[in-house]
């Protein structure tokens, strides 16, 4: 899934003076002295930007440019917690930054190159190298490309500082925070967001961990007690399917008796999964998997050196407990431009259909457009007919989708103008599409989404204008219902629309969580606009997904293997906050 970045690439000319230094420092004695000591700001800036001391200048901006090698650090004190910016440092290669990772190129003539791709054609590739060169690389001259899981900044950079220059450095570093007149203000985009007098309770739900959970949603049919919809039926098991990101797929049945957790599937030999938000994404399974036993898979592969995104299906096992073991039937394949911002989501709507969350693919800030070309699925929600199938393709396109029969446009389109569309939903109860859509620099967001809309993306990030390159007149460009700034978080994970009971103040709320911040919220709309906002708790782990079941309960997923069900019981959605007034930017 979404790494927590390593947020300082800093220059190889620096990696090459620490690395003359013979005697390593103790990692321990700079990162609790980061950690417990404060350093002085003004120090720590003077020390980023001197070229022969730290040269962290070189790599990175930090007023939101974003033209360097490494990642722009406008907002890297909003983003990311003390411990974060000291583990990037130290340990440069442990979680890269999405978008940062380091692609190697070999050229017919010989030539290698190592860099952080910026733009992508279909003619060239363009990297930016550790020393800031930009090199444009034809495509017909590329002989291979690879990815790495190694950053373009060295280990041991420290060594070229103190312990108490490190102390300043970081510092500087978690300073840097968004003005509050950076993003001008909306109500839809709050300067705050209260918390729950009283949170809603976060109660264990397996036994078992799950490590690197994407996806968790309950199975259509219990296995042991007949073919009947869990929930239903006193005593019948409450079974589960979790996806796990290197491409196993478990089955987890909850009873009185016990937690069973078994494998339901393994297509690792499937799948791409060497780095970043890749692997297994998403499962749906059929609305009549109890007669045809049919489930979809949302994964990455690495075929003809580019990886892609590939939409599968598979048959379970006459009695659903586990795969058939027949191979994947490949309905759709999606290429990639690079290995990030592959969306996260497939779901049935309540129209019997599926859609697909497919991101811009990058790289960062979407430089060829990607998300506003009808022409590309990439940064699209996708709606196609898996009962029928129209000639050449794995699928059908439905009669009312809104790009079919226009030859500028691809006809699985439903609505366009996403960035990373990690996780959506639909409100079963209205048959609403509920959007969270990963942001660039600044923004986060939530969006309803309607059939032919556009949402934006790069013309848009949340409700602030972000490029002009893409516009097109006439165009309407549909706001989000909630945005919210870095420092509530940095990686929207949509979740769920509660429907679970009906005389909780919570019915109606949809809840939703920052991957990295662990914040959970539940906010309420009117016609798209967002009218109450609330934290109601925050997760004991980075939120990976969300997940429901046939009564309505919500699920917590966390990243690193924990299921946690959401406890509404003794908590208030209260409409007014705790201080009595409403918090809104407008």
């Amino acid at each position: 899934m979404r790494s927590v970045p390593a947020c300082l690439l800093l220059c190889s000319a620096l990696a090459a003076g620490a690395q003359a230094q013979t005697a390593a420092p103790n990692l321990r004695e700079y990162r609790d002295r980061a950690m417990n000591g404060a350093g002085d700001i003004s120090r720590g800036k003077e020390l980023f930007f001197d070229d022969n001391k730290s040269g962290c200048a070189r790599c990175h901006s930090t007023d939101g440019s974003a033209t360097k090698v490494g990642p722009d650090l406008f907002t890297a004190g909003d983003k990311f917690p003390r411990r974060d910016l000291i583990r990037a440092i130290l340990e440069p290669s442990e979680a890269i930054a999405v978008g940062y990772s380091t692609t190697s190129i070999k050229t017919t003539s010989g030539e290698e190159y190592s860099g952080v791709i910026k733009q992508v054609t279909d003619q060239w590739t363009e990297l930016v190298l550790a020393d800031g060169r930009k090199v444009r690389i034809k495509a017909s001259d590329i002989k291979e490309q690879r990815g790495s899981n190694i950053s373009l900044m060295p280990e041991g950079l420290q060594t070229a500082v103190s312990p108490r220059e490190f102390t300043d450095l970081v510092e500087f570093v978690a300073s840097l925070k968004e003005p509050q007149t950076a993003v001008s203000m909306n109500r839809g985009t709050p300067s705050e967001i209260p918390e729950l007098a009283k949170p809603v309770r976060l109660v264990p739900f397996f036994s078992d961990e799950l490590r690197f959970p994407h996806a968790f949603v309950h199975k259509p049919g219990d296995v042991r007690s007949g073919l009947v919809w869990f929930g239903q039926l006193p005593g019948v098991t409450n079974a589960f399917i979790a996806v796990h990101q290197t491409g196993k797929i478990w089955l987890l049945e909850k009873d009185a008796d016990a937690d069973r957790k078994t494998l339901f599937a393994d297509v690792t030999a499937e799948l791409f999964n060497e780095r970043g938000p890749n692997g297994l994404l998403s499962i749906a399974f059929h609305p009549k998997f109890r007669e045809n036993r049919k489930y979809y898979l949302k994964h990455q592969v690495f075929e003809d050196g580019k990886i892609a995104t590939v939409l599968a299906e598979r048959e379970a096992a006459p009695d659903l407990k586990r795969d058939s073991g027949k191979p994947s039937l490949r309905l759709l394949k999606i290429v990639s431009t690079t290995q990030d911002h592959s969306g996260g989501c497939i779901d049935f709507g309540p129209d019997g259909y599926l859609y697909l969350g497919m991101g811009d693919t990058g790289p960062q800030q979407d430089p060829q457009g990607h998300g506003q070309d009808t022409q590309l699925l990439l940064g699209k929600v996708i709606r196609v007919d898996l009962d029928k199938r129209d000639d050449g393709l794995g699928y059908a396109i439905p009669r009312d989708n809104p790009f079919r029969g226009r030859s500028d446009a691809r006809p699985e389109i439903w609505a366009l103008g996403f960035r990373e569309p990690w996780r959506f939903s639909f409100d079963r109860l209205t048959g609403d599409l509920w959007v969270g859509d990963v942001g660039q620099d600044r923004i986060e967001e939530v969006a309803i989404v309607h059939r032919g809309e556009n949402h934006g993306w790069n013309i848009y990030e949340g409700f602030e204008p972000f490029s002009n390159r893409y516009r097109r007149d006439g165009e309407k460009y549909i706001e989000p219902v909630f945005a919210y700034r870095r420092k509530f978080g940095n990686s929207i994970t949509g979740g769920y629309v509660f429907r679970g009971d009906k005389a909780s103040s919570f019915y109606g709320v949809y809840i939703c969580g920052d991957y990295t911040s662990k914040r959970i919220w539940g906010l309420t709309q009117e016609n798209r606009i967002l009218k109450t906002i609330r934290q109601i708790a925050v997760s004991p782990q980075f939120i990976a997904s969300f997940g429901t079941d046939e009564p309505g309960n919500i699920y917590v997923v966390g990243y690193e293997g924990m299921v946690y069900k959401i406890n509404f019981d003794q908590a208030l959605f209260d409409s007014a906050p705790p201080n009595g007034t409403e918090t809104s930017g407008d």
